[in-house]
């Protein structure tokens, strides 16, 4: 099994995986080598930027998961050059049995507060959702001309205790105000315990060249999940602001987030993936 992109819940994946099976991961950095080889991993140093070191992937791995995001500065702004390359590689020896991408949920833009299924239209408002429309329609292009039973997996906000960033208390800390209920946005969440059982459970139990929406089953305006957090931790609740005033006081990324509104639905992530969600509620996977 060959992990691309091998961050936090690439990690996760790997921790999750018997003993027996070989498991590779490719990294640019010379220096994760030790700390990959300690967790039991094969390391492979290649660039996904530099396609002439991805040949020694073709035919290494029989299942594949690519968590590799899109670089941010690429000229065109709406391609994904990374997943190009991958595909490149894999199509030169021994296509994989199963190939499962880590997309974003971003792809659908804002709904309005609207409940999304997977069969949804795609409408993508930001150049980095835009580049994630771009790597699905490759993968599906190579799942179809290879016969490579390809799964995307729609991935929402991830979250872990023991994930650097990954809880909303620096937030809170530092008192970043929350847009106002009549102003707010629905946000959907995923533990990145169980997003790293959706890959496995994609690999093995994935339809071909299909979409799941990788989420739990909370369903809260972003205001709201700060709201919980806070009172969980014990910490001052966020202040309010009206959108306008948001658009003076807070980052141009952290806006970007407030202004698409979706609700996730999982049904395939529990019927069709059988999933059990350890951590199915913010509210338990916070603490």
């Amino acid at each position: 099994m060959l992990i691309v992109g091998c961050g936090d819940v690439g990690q996760r994946v790997a921790g999750q995986l018997p003993s027996r099976l070989k498991l590779l991961a490719l990294t640019s950095s010379a220096g994760r080598v030790p700390a990959l080889r300690a967790q039991g991993i094969t390391p492979l140093l290649g660039n996904l930027d530099q396609p002439a070191t991805l040949r020694r992937l073709a035919g290494l791995a029989t299942r594949v998961v690519h968590l590799a995001p899109p670089p941010g500065d690429n000229p065109d702004w709406r391609c994904d050059p990374r997943t190009l390359a991958l595909l490149r590689a894999l199509r030169l020896r021994g296509l994989p049995q199963s190939l499962v991408y880590g997309s974003t949920s971003g792809v659908y833009g804002d709904c309005g507060g609207e409940r999304v299924s997977e069969t949804r239209p795609l409408n993508p408002h930001t150049p980095r959702s835009q580049r994630r429309v771009h790597a699905e329609a490759h993968l599906r292009l190579f799942g179809r001309a290879s016969g490579t039973p390809v799964h995307i997996l729609r991935i929402p906000g991830i979250y872990a205790p023991d994930r650097e960033g990954g809880t909303p208390r620096g937030r809170l800390l530092k008192g970043t105000p929350v847009l106002r209920r009549e102003d707010d946005v629905y946000t959907s969440h995923i533990h990145a315990d169980d997003l790293a059982r959706a890959c496995l459970a994609a690999l093995w139990r994935g339809k071909p060249q299909r979409v799941t929406h990788a989420c739990d089953d909370t369903e809260l305006l972003m205001g709201d999940y700060f709201d919980l957090a806070a009172d969980l931790y014990q910490l001052p609740r966020p202040p309010r602001l009206a959108r306008d005033s948001a658009k003076e006081q807070l980052p141009l990324m952290l806006l970007s987030f407030m202004s698409e509104s979706r609700r996730l639905d999982n049904w395939r992530l529990k019927n069709e993936l059988r999933m059990v969600l350890r951590y199915p509620t913010v509210a338990q996977g916070l603490v």
